[in-house]
């Protein structure tokens, strides 16, 4: 999609894109440190036009299954960034995109350095 029409993508209709963080920073090596994968993907997020929830693990909750509960609980479109295929299972049924962790790691560092 050309980032014109991204740019004009209605607020109401921005696709969701859970991102397993830890899946996604030590897709690199070196890893991607937490504070810069967040900053990454919300640079990231606003030239694509969505709206990207980055997912760490959480004291009372995993990552992945909070990724998997938020995701059974939409009626709109989500997009899913992982690598982990037990999350895949779990999550991508509904997914209108699955991005690999390392693909999307990368993207991210190309886009970083422009």
């Amino acid at each position: 999609m050309p980032s014109t029409a991204r740019s004009k993508r209605s607020e109401l209709h921005k696709p969701i894109v859970f991102v397993d963080a830890e899946n996604v920073r030590r897709s690199l090596w070196p890893n991607i440190p937490r504070d810069e994968l967040t900053e990454l993907v919300e640079a990231w997020a606003k030239r694509e036009g969505v709206d990207a929830r980055v997912v760490f693990e959480g004291k009372k909750e995993i990552a992945d299954d909070r990724i998997a509960r938020e995701a059974a609980e939409l009626d709109g479109p989500y997009w899913l960034v992982t690598s982990d295929r037990g999350l895949r299972d779990r999550a991508a049924g509904k997914a209108e995109r699955v991005i690999g962790g390392g693909k999307f790691a990368r993207e991210l560092r190309a886009k970083s350095s422009r």
